[in-house]
């Protein structure tokens, strides 16, 4: 068994992950659900030796000093890989997430109209949010996409390491990886300003500078896109705020508000039968109401913005999840989970009656979230 022949059996069976760690076999995320293969377990030395076969020297000799490294590598022309390599007490293991080389459209993914709308503005900020594998890369890469073909504007993206690669169409494409082709985000976005982009994307706000340099590369006239691990458009832009001292909490609100686009919230629901997955959306539209909120620190009314505002398109997570539920796409034991979810996520801002009934109605199996549980129980994949 080589890495070779584990990449071809994920990118034949639909699999989202690849996970190696050593004492247990390869391991498969398909459609959410982790499956362990039918194959013998992995020692140390096999999973390093997988490893070190696809990394560059300099690349080995960083993972060997720091112990863990990110980077990015393709398999043909059918898809690229995010490898995250590091180190656990039994040895070396690694994470492959898949990337498709071919980059989704927007219809193809069903996203909601306003996304077009944000990916044509000039200038401000656009936020991409949700939990690790909900989506958002390939959300991002489907508006950047939008923009390459239809645009002739400049596009550059910073990102560890780069996910979807764009070749240049209408619009030029510059990518920069951290670690080889810039040191850190907050420098590359110092850069950023003097190289006439039209179009960033920020991989990852990381910390308070790459967020306050994002922010001001908003305000002078460029249209800045962005990612962060929150749940919800309000907790984004508590998040945000958050990062910053006491003393300058003010000015941020000041600059957020003046920039502040759209916010997208998503996360991912199996759909009916179990063959694939759909995105739920939240999505915050930045009019001069929601300014206000930021501006006067009401980030808790936030919620009640975003259920009144379906005219400018927004729409709650809930919404969502129900429209996917009237469509058929999600059964009603996987809309109720993420209902459940969605609620307790958000605590008292969410609408009680929705909580109410998103948990009157579910199962324990809906309840539940005990996805080793599923592996055990499941036969697995033969190899």
């Amino acid at each position: 068994m080589d890495i070779t022949q584990l990449l071809a059996f994920v990118m034949q069976n639909n699999a989202s992950d690849l996970h190696l760690s050593a004492t247990n076999p390869p391991i498969v995320r398909v459609y959410g659900t982790l499956k362990r293969l039918k194959a013998e377990s992995l020692s140390n030395e096999d999973i390093r030796g997988m490893l070190y076969s696809i990394m560059t020297d300099d690349q080995r000799a960083e993972f060997e000093k720091n112990l863990e490294l990110d980077f990015a590598i393709s398999f043909g022309e059918k898809a690229r890989f995010r490898v995250n390599a590091f180190t656990n007490r039994n040895g070396s293991a690694a994470v492959f997430r898949t990337i498709p080389s071919v980059i989704p459209t927007m219809e193809e993914l069903d996203l909601p109209p306003i996304m077009r709308r944000f990916s044509e503005l000039e200038k401000g900020i656009i936020l991409v949010t949700g939990p690790t594998g909900s989506g958002k890369s390939t959300t991002l890469a489907s508006m950047i996409n939008h923009i390459n073909e239809t645009m002739p504007k400049h596009i550059l993206t910073v990102e560890d390491p780069v996910e979807f690669f764009h070749t240049s169409k209408k619009a030029l494409v510059n990518h920069r990886e951290l670690g080889t082709d810039t040191q850190s985000f907050s420098r590359a976005l110092k850069s950023a300003l003097r190289e006439d982009p039209d179009v960033i994307l920020v991989g990852e706000m990381r910390d308070h500078e790459t967020i306050s340099l994002a922010l001001t590369a908003a305000e002078t006239g460029h249209l800045v896109f962005g990612t962060l691990h929150s749940n919800s458009a309000s907790k984004t832009i508590d998040r945000i705020i958050d990062v910053f001292p006491t003393g300058d909490k003010e000015m941020i609100r000041s600059m957020l508000s003046s920039s502040l686009q759209g916010v997208i919230a998503q996360t991912l629901l199996k759909r009916k039968g179990g063959e694939g997955r759909a995105a739920a959306f939240e999505v915050l539209v930045g009019t001069n109401a929601v300014r206000n909120l930021i501006r006067e620190n009401q980030i808790p009314q936030m919620y009640s913005m975003i259920q009144t505002g379906s005219r400018y398109g927004m729409i709650t997570m809930e919404d969502s999840i129900e429209s996917l539920l009237d469509q058929g796409i999600v059964d009603e034991e996987e809309a109720r989970a993420a209902l459940m979810k969605a609620t307790d996520e958000e605590g008292g801002d969410r609408d009680s009656g929705m909580a109410s009934a998103a948990k009157g109605g579910a199962s324990k199996k809906a309840q539940a979230n005990a996805p080793m549980e599923d592996i055990n129980a499941d036969e697995g994949y033969s190899f």
